[in-house]
């Protein structure tokens, strides 16, 4: 084969599992955009209300985002070593998981439901909605999980184009419902919170007969494997630690910018949201990059493991230096969309520059993060990403004493994305993550 033929090969196989990807991470969030947007017509203190409960749900159910990862490299690697029917008992084996750990997080969700409002600093008028939102929304979280751990099923078989059409059906449900049971119903806040269950728990539901039946056809068991979970578990737990090192670093970079001043947090908050929709663009690439090298070390192919890493990584950076360009391109068109403050906009114009000259090397960072997450090689990220934290903590708490203001913060978080690739180019540039065969050893 040729060098062109088997780069046009790998361009196919990209571009078939990271468009679907992105459209469905772009999907997600609609849920909570929705039901702000509904809720928001009631009033300021169910809007609260409902602000500081999906902030409490989203981090409550992101941590556990491995429940995807770990699926998918999983699932890729039997694939790729042609046992089918092990794949998906593999996948079964990380949904009963997501079911036995949203056990534990519902009981502690309904439990501690008025304590995290507290926290999170919900007023004496919000705090009874965000209370209400929080206890309905947690009968919805075992269905979240599932919904994770299934995605990850799908996307080890090669499939992302069934989870796109699963989060559209449910984005447009979960509207649907939410506009009839809060103001059809006169349920308020209750309704919105009983109609994002019911569309989680309906995606959950396409999900499992999804997986089901393809259980069925391959003669996979349904039935609990307690090695087999174990194995899960073990497999996603660096996963989280790496996950929990990176929403540390994102918690603490809004500390900083909060104490800066409003207008600084204002403009931080409005670059982080670029940067979500960037982050949508860059991790489907990366998605794509857990299945395509997971199922190519599965088949023990590890010249065809370095050469779709190295087209994978044209694509990150190449992204990232298209996207860099449209965010400064475009800033006259969407700046004045999230602001019309002058004083905002002119703190964020110099954010963005940064944010922007940064892209190519997240590019590199999110592609490097999905072959290694698709090797299997979750010990070494979760190592990286507790080392970077340590780099970017007092970087960014020296922030306000140094008098660089919200500048100062993006150059930590640029050097943030600095230290994380030299961590995972090291490795990509070594062997130890190219193990080889259906299970890592």
């Amino acid at each position: 084969m040729t060098l062109t033929a088997d780069r046009r090969r790998h361009d196919r196989e990209i571009l078939a599992l990271a468009v679907p990807a992105f459209g469905a991470l772009v999907a997600e969030p609609l849920f909570l955009m929705a039901d702000s947007a509904i809720v928001g017509h009631l009033g300021t203190a169910q809007l609260a209300g409902v602000g500081v409960a999906s902030a409490a749900l989203t981090t409550a159910t992101g941590v556990f985002v491995f429940l995807a990862y770990a699926t998918t490299a999983a699932v890729a690697r039997r694939i790729g070593a042609g046992d089918r029917r092990a794949a998906i008992q593999q996948g079964i084996d990380g949904i009963w998981l997501a079911l036995a750990l949203s056990a534990a997080v519902v009981a502690l969700t309904l439990l501690l439901a008025p304590r995290v409002a507290d926290v999170l600093g919900a007023s004496a008028t919000a705090a009874p909605y965000a209370v209400t939102y929080l206890r309905i929304s947690a009968l919805g979280i075992p269905a979240v999980l599932m919904v994770m751990a299934a995605t990850g099923v799908l996307r080890g078989l090669q499939d992302t184009r069934t989870p796109l059409y699963v989060a559209v059906a449910g984005f447009a449900a979960n509207l649907g419902l939410n506009v009839g049971l809060v103001y059809g119903a006169g349920l308020g806040v209750a309704g919105s919170a009983w109609g994002t269950v019911i569309a989680q728990t309906g995606m959950a539901a396409v999900y499992v007969f999804v997986v089901v039946r393809g259980a069925r056809r391959e003669r996979a068991s349904l039935r609990p494997d307690a090695a087999g979970i174990r194995a899960s578990a073990r497999a996603g737990g660096p996963l989280m630690v790496r996950t929990l090192s990176l929403r540390a670093i994102l918690m603490i970079a809004t500390a900083v910018a909060a104490g800066l001043g409003d207008k600084e947090i204002a403009a931080h908050q409005i670059a982080m949201t670029v940067l979500l929709f960037i982050a949508f663009a860059l991790d489907s690439i990366a998605i794509a990059g857990q299945a395509i090298i997971g199922r190519y070390l599965g088949a023990s192919d590890v010249p065809g493991t370095r050469a779709a890493t190295r087209r994978m990584i044209e694509w990150g950076v190449g992204a990232g230096v298209v996207l860099g360009v449209l965010v400064v391109v475009a800033r006259p068109l969407y700046v004045p969309l999230f602001t019309p403050d002058p004083a905002v906009q002119q703190e964020l114009s110099t954010v963005l520059l940064l944010l922007a000259l940064c892209q190519p090397v997240s590019g590199l960072v999110y592609v490097l993060d999905g072959v290694l997450m698709g090797a299997g090689d979750g010990t070494y990220l979760a190592w990286a990403m507790l080392a970077t934290l340590v780099v970017f903590a007092p970087a960014a708490l020296a922030v306000p004493a140094s008098g660089t203001g919200l500048a100062g913060l993006w150059w930590a978080l640029n050097l943030f994305m600095l230290v994380r690739a030299g961590f995972l180019a090291v490795r990509a540039r070594g062997g130890k993550w190219l193990v080889t065969g259906a299970v890592r050893s």
